[in-house]
């Protein structure tokens, strides 16, 4: 029986490929163990376990983004939080480690090398991580989710996605429309924008829209419009054109994102990898708006989809209303060059990722 860890946590950016790489894991090989490391601090230490896997903790290593007394602990901290993650991979007995990311990486790679147990990696974003940057010099295989990521030994096999995702793009996105749209109360036949900042929603993008939304359904666009728990509010309150019928409905979350990718046509949204890659796996075309702090790791990740006409990218400092009005008629006015975006977006972002991640981890840890 082939033992396999898994490491990542803090967001679902990270939580979301390791479940979906367990779950082919399972499929493939039922009898494998699978163990997953993360810390406290995240999202993992709830949806890990709601997923039915098992869930080993570590101590969390924040690096200091700038000089402190903070990194003067920085040493001390991550020599437990190796030894913490080396218990966690002896009681495993594992044969392979794969890290997704998160403050649990980084221990998690220095153990596995001190126990002589191969690594993977699976870079989810354009920008590599300083963890996988340390790890991708002595990991046995090295798997990104977008063409060109800067990593030694690189091999674009894509994100992992959720089971949901899957099927959606194999049953055709298009195929679930009027079902979902009929779910949502959405107009059967007009046309649906998707909107959405993540789970904690986007500012930006919510009072764009907002601003936007009669001019919208004046033009016969719908608006389904997710707010981030975070963001949504009473005062919001569903609009209908009594023209035309087309609908603004907004909505604090939805559970499962293949629906709203099903009901719509086109999603103006950040540029998370998960996202991306996402929307790009069922063919959903895109109006993608980088968060424009960090790294610059969300610009990076819609390029591959705009290098190839697959997505719209517009600077968070330039998304305004009448932006937002302009660059949704322009696609909506131009049925051909949606389709083309689909088709692109499909041919670039393939699906089975977590399926072909599974299998190298199965591989590098002797069961095939």
């Amino acid at each position: 029986m082939v033992s396999v860890v898994l490491a990542g946590g803090g967001t679902a950016g990270h939580t979301s490929p390791l479940i979906a790489t367990a779950e082919a894991i399972r499929a493939a090989e039922p009898d494998a163990r699978i163990t997953c490391i993360g810390t406290a601090r995240g999202l993992e230490t709830r949806v890990i376990p709601e997923a039915g896997l098992d869930l080993q903790l570590v101590p969390a290593v924040p690096l200091p983004r700038k000089p402190s007394l903070d990194l003067l602990k920085v040493p001390a901290r991550l020599a437990g939080a190796v030894r913490a993650a080396a218990r966690i991979l002896r009681e495993a007995d594992a044969d392979v480690l794969c890290g997704f990311g998160g403050y649990v990486a980084m221990p998690a790679y220095l153990a596995a090398r001190r126990l002589g147990i191969p690594v993977v990696i699976q870079e989810q974003n354009a920008v590599p991580g300083i963890a996988n940057k340390v790890a991708s010099r002595f990991a046995a295989a090295v798997l990104t989710s977008f063409p060109g990521t800067p990593l030694r030994g690189a091999r674009f096999e894509g994100l992992p996605v959720r089971s949901e995702i899957t099927d959606l793009a194999q049953a055709g996105r298009t195929t679930r429309q009027a079902d979902q749209r009929d779910r949502f109360g959405l107009h059967p036949q007009l046309p649906v924008l998707l909107v959405s900042g993540g789970s904690q929603g986007a500012r930006s993008l919510n009072n764009a829209t907002v601003d936007a939304a009669d001019r919208l359904l004046a033009t016969g666009v719908q608006v389904l419009h997710v707010w981030g728990n975070k963001n949504f509010h009473d005062g919001l309150t569903e609009r209908v054109d009594e023209g035309n019928g087309a609908r603004y409905l907004p909505l604090a979350y939805v559970d499962h994102m293949s629906d709203a990718y099903a009901a719509a046509d086109l999603m103006l949204a950040r540029s998370g990898a998960g996202t991306v890659v996402e929307t790009a796996v069922v063919g959903l075309p895109t109006i993608l708006v980088p968060l424009p702090i960090g790294n610059g790791e969300q610009a990076r990740n819609a390029q591959p989809l705009i290098d190839v006409d697959a997505a719209v990218m517009v600077p968070d400092a330039e998304l305004t209303s009448d932006r937002l009005v302009t660059e949704v008629g322009a696609l909506f006015g131009d049925p051909g060059r949606l389709a083309r975006m689909s088709g692109a977006a499909q041919q670039l972002m393939r699906p089975g990722a977590a399926d072909r991640v599974a299998q190298v981890l199965l591989r590098v840890g002797g069961a095939l």
